[in-house]
């Protein structure tokens, strides 16, 4: 019954945002965890420029975020042109480059998740693990990361759900088409231009609420699970 309730075109859609939600998620999460790590201890010249560009894409438009994408990783692009020639890797308009304009507009909310967490464990810790011999990666695997495991956990299903919502970066670097880049947000939009196209619309938009808030729930759950852990109850 649930199948029938969308269409073929619909459920490839929703498939469709599955897939470059979790792939924009998966390559985001070690360039995002060294970004918090790195704002939130060390200081080095350039930090709060780091800072600002980390959370441009919250505040620029989504749109202008798309279009500065189609210029660096278009086919005419100095990066996208490169990767085409060199590997044979096309990002605009394909699903790879909905991947990669998801990643970029959860990246903020993912690092900014993490780095709260690294902010709240006391340093004093991992400097006393330095004085009894062990090595920065040493320390971080074994100190740093289980405390703020919480932290990357909620990162991670926050970039996850917003992955999963986006549609200005989207639609401009990848278009709007069916199959190949329509993603639950574009398939809402091109909906919602057609006469009676409300109630499929509709539809896709409690599929979207329900995986959105399933994310978010699980973020909730194994949060708690990991903070027991740790604190040994």
């Amino acid at each position: 019954m649930l199948a029938d309730w969308l269409g073929p075109a619909q459920w490839q859609a929703v498939m469709l945002s599955l897939r470059v939600s979790f792939w924009a998620t998966l390559a985001s999460l070690p360039l995002g965890l060294f970004t918090a790590y790195a704002l939130a201890r060390w200081r080095f010249p350039g930090r709060q420029l780091l800072n600002g560009l980390v959370h441009l894409p919250l505040i620029l438009p989504p749109v202008v975020t798309g279009y500065v994408l189609l210029l660096a990783f278009g086919r005419r692009g100095p990066v996208g042109q490169w990767l085409d020639e060199s590997f044979g890797i096309v990002l605009a308009f394909n699903w790879t480059g909905a991947a990669l304009a998801a990643a970029v507009m959860a990246f903020p909310l993912m690092v900014r998740a993490m780095r709260l967490a690294i902010e709240a464990v006391d340093p004093r810790l991992e400097q006393a693990a330095n004085t009894l011999g062990a090595g920065p990666a040493w320390v971080f695997t074994t100190i740093t990361l289980p405390l703020i495991l919480p932290g990357v956990i909620a990162g991670t299903i926050l970039a996850f759900a917003k992955a999963m919502g986006e549609f200005g970066a989207t639609i401009t670097f990848v278009s709007n088409i069916p199959g190949q880049t329509q993603t639950i947000p574009s398939a809402i939009y091109a909906f919602l231009q057609v006469p009676g196209g409300e109630p499929m619309a509709a539809r896709l938009a409690i599929v979207s609420v329900i995986i959105a808030m399933g994310a978010l729930l699980l973020s909730e759950v194994l949060a708690r699970r990991v903070a027991r852990r740790i604190a040994g109850r």
